[in-house]
């Protein structure tokens, strides 16, 4: 039930970590991530356009950016998902290291920040044994390179290199842990389901495995009675009948059983469906249900989730609060379910401005069990109120 109405909100809000882009969108989306941490590239950019070096070096120097920028952007966009194979890897950081080195060497100072780059891909890409050892021998390359050139400002820069790169190490820890996250709550789903169907199947053989034996055994008894002795086979028949049909009513009251909906599961779902979808919410704890019979419960349930249905799909609500509460009225004690948002759609009116489908379903099925059905425009919103008997017997007349 969940899944159904969040997973469209979700797909729209969440760049997946960890994981290969599934569309265009999603790999400009993750590239656009990683374009801003290029700004250290400005420097060589500049000395480059400036034209303080001859046309030989300066084109060198464009070839060996191009090359740095294509190099290090491949290893950190291919690392969100499906990363190059550890030799790769290694030869690639490699690569970097050496243009670093050459270019600082040759062109001046200004290309001292390429550093920063070799650190980052080595928090990203490298084990973190190895990573801890690359990223301070990355600094230290900095550093004599640096003195080599006359850098300026070279114990910032000795900061940003440990910092940042240490700081990459963490955030590879973050999208392990997060992807390792989906993972166990894909394995948590499946064995769930596994669970029911485990759960069913004992059921249903608690359920018919007497009858239909029993079925079976009448049938040949009355098989071998029905040539000799009709009378005795008939009742063997009935019999057989009386069996069938109290099996029918078994299996129908646990298929009835698995289908009711529950209040609790409907105001957890109502909540996971509204923060992905961006709303506000304000939900009560899980509600006292003692002595609620199921069938005002189960219609309870079925409001809540028409309702919040209808705030993710048509409201445009960033705030919904909901309110579970009892009331003693002249008709009884009754259970009161109160939906209201802020949002400017409707919130299952028809095309006419009258209910739509859903809260005239919704109203019949509260009506067979005994309740009540109020819904609404405010001056700011959309609200929904439901009744149902608190009791056994109960009926919500018209004075609750």
């Amino acid at each position: 039930m969940t899944d159904d109405r969040t997973q469209g909100a979700r797909e729209d809000r969440l760049l997946r970590m960890g994981e290969p882009p599934r569309t265009l969108g999603e790999a400009w989306r993750k590239l656009v991530w990683i374009l801003p941490w290029l700004v250290f590239l400005s420097s060589p950019v500049h000395d480059l356009a400036a034209g303080a070096h001859q046309p030989a070096a300066t084109a060198a120097g464009w070839a060996g950016l191009a090359a740095f920028t294509g190099t290090y952007l491949a290893l950190v966009f291919r690392n969100m998902g499906r990363p190059f194979s550890e030799p790769a890897v290694a030869c690639m950081v490699a690569v970097l290291g050496v243009l670093a080195v050459v270019l600082t060497l040759t062109l001046g100072g200004a290309w001292i920040g390429l550093f920063v780059y070799v650190s980052v891909v080595c928090g990203t890409t490298f084990p973190l044994r190895v990573a801890y050892a690359a990223i301070p021998a990355t600094t230290v390359a900095m550093v004599l390179v640096g003195q080599v050139v006359g850098a300026g400002a070279m114990w910032t820069l000795v900061l940003l290199v440990l910092l940042v790169g240490f700081a990459m190490t963490g955030v590879r820890q973050l999208v392990r842990t997060t992807v390792e996250l989906r993972q166990a709550r894909a394995t948590v789903a499946q064995l769930a389901a596994n669970e029911e169907r485990l759960r069913l199947a004992r059921d249903l053989h608690d359920l018919l495995g007497h009858s239909l034996s029993l079925i079976t055994l009448k049938s040949e008894l009355a098989g071998r009675m029905l040539p000799g002795q009709p009378d005795k086979a008939a009742q063997q028949v009935a019999d057989i009948e009386q069996v069938s049909r109290q099996a029918l009513v078994d299996v129908r009251e646990a298929v009835t059983g698995y289908r009711r909906p529950r209040l609790a599961a409907e105001l957890a779902g109502a909540r996971v469906a509204l923060t992905a979808a961006g709303v506000s919410c304000d939900l009560p704890a899980e509600p006292a249900l003692d002595g609620v019979p199921e069938e005002s419960e189960s219609a309870l349930a079925w409001a809540l989730r028409e309702a919040v249905t209808n705030v993710v799909r048509h409201s445009g609500a960033r705030r919904c609060a909901v309110e579970v509460v009892r009331r003693q009225t002249l008709d009884g004690p009754l259970l009161e379910l109160c939906v209201e948002d802020d949002g400017t759609g409707g919130s299952g009116s028809g095309s006419g401005g009258g209910p739509g489908n859903g809260l005239t379903g919704l109203a019949e099925r509260l009506e067979k069990a005994g309740g009540m059905l109020e819904a609404g425009r405010l001056k700011r919103g959309f609200r929904l109120v439901a009744r149902v008997p608190a009791a056994a017997g109960g009926n919500v007349g018209s004075r609750a």
